[in-house]
């Protein structure tokens, strides 16, 4: 526990918050490793963390708590590998509900030669996160993460499953919150991989587009993608946390310091649009996984191949892989088509699996 100073100094800090006061990047990280480390009484952590979020932390404190997040909570891989290195990871808490697309349109990306360190957790808001579909495929979530790193230095996939690289703090704070705080926006930015360069992040909302991104740019990403999605016939503010098949997408897009938006349909990846009915999450994980694997081991030319597809290409093409989103997609396809997807799933299942047969 701090000394009687240290619990002083952080209260007035309360109170400068709650006058309207903005701190600085340093004075952010400094209040949440407190935090995070446990280190204040939790009736004061508890009302640093409502008086920020009702003021609205600015992206400059938001940083700090990344900073925080990232230096004392994050256990990190350190692979060896050259260029450019992906993830694709949602942030949840979106309004339509769709099949899983990150964790396939990872192995998609990554048979396209694209190394990705996926990061991912058990479900928040959803049917099934990244992990519970994993977990089905034959993961094994336990597995060190030194496994999820010779993985990706070998087949240029690795996953890294949040149950293993966040520490105590974010654990002890998620079982105990019942309200929003900065760690719903900068969760999602954790980055267990220490090379990752590239992230295609889907966020429930535009203007939670636009934070991620104004974040992932002040703390030096060099380039990142934040989509959301829309269908066609549902009211233009419910959408999903990845590029749509179903209509037009908004994404706001970071390269080399520059953010720019942009709306694309499926158009502009050469596919038909579909209907969100048939990219609608089935009702439990397991559905969710079996129609993942029947991608993966050939039906790619389905609604829900498209939707992984699209999400792959997108990352592909800001990572540099291909010079348009049609050809992205094309390679994507292909990926599907030739098994090469499905052999980075069996890769995951080598390196960071369970003996018992997957689904």
């Amino acid at each position: 526990m701090s000394s009687e100073e240290e619990l002083r100094r952080f209260g007035r800090m309360i109170s400068r918050i709650a006058r309207g006061e903005v701190l600085s990047r340093d004075e952010a990280a400094e209040a949440y490793r407190q935090v995070i480390l446990d280190e204040q009484p939790e009736l004061q952590q508890g009302a640093f963390l409502a008086a920020h979020q009702a003021r609205g932390p600015n992206t400059a404190e938001f940083s700090g708590a990344w900073d925080a997040l990232d230096a004392h909570d994050t256990a990190k891989i350190h692979p060896r590998l050259e260029g450019p290195v992906g993830d694709i990871v949602g942030t949840g808490s979106d309004a339509l509900k769709t099949v899983n697309a990150s964790t396939p349109a990872a192995l998609i990306a990554a048979a396209c030669g694209l190394p990705v360190a996926k990061k991912g957790a058990r479900l928040v808001t959803g049917v099934s996160g990244a992990s519970d579909i994993l977990e089905h495929l034959g993961v094994d979530l336990e597995a060190p993460l030194q496994q999820a790193q010779r993985c990706l230095e070998v087949h240029g996939v690795g996953y890294l499953p949040g149950e293993a690289f966040l520490r105590s703090g974010w654990a002890r704070l998620i079982q105990r919150m019942r309200f929003t705080s900065a760690f719903n926006i900068i969760g999602p930015l954790t980055m267990p991989c220490a090379r990752t360069s590239h992230i295609l992040i889907g966020a429930y909302s535009p203007g939670v587009c636009d934070q991620l991104v104004a974040i992932l740019r002040e703390i030096g990403m060099p380039a990142a993608l934040a989509p959301f999605g829309r269908a066609e016939g549902h009211a233009p503010q419910l959408g999903m946390d990845e590029i749509s098949p179903c209509g037009p997408t908004r994404m706001v897009r970071l390269v080399d310091g520059r953010i720019d938006v942009l709306e694309v349909t499926p158009g502009d990846f050469g596919l038909p649009l579909r209907s969100l009915e048939e990219v609608a999450s089935s009702a439990h994980a397991e559905g969710n996984a079996r129609r993942i694997q029947a991608a993966l081991e050939g039906r790619y030319d389905t609604p829900e191949a498209d939707f992984f597809a699209m999400n792959a290409a997108a990352l592909l093409w800001l990572a540099g892989r291909a010079p348009s989103l049609a050809r992205a997609t094309d390679q994507a396809k292909e990926a599907l088509a030739t098994g090469g997807a499905l052999e980075k799933l069996n890769a995951l299942r080598r390196f960071q699996g369970r003996v018992a047969d997957p689904v």
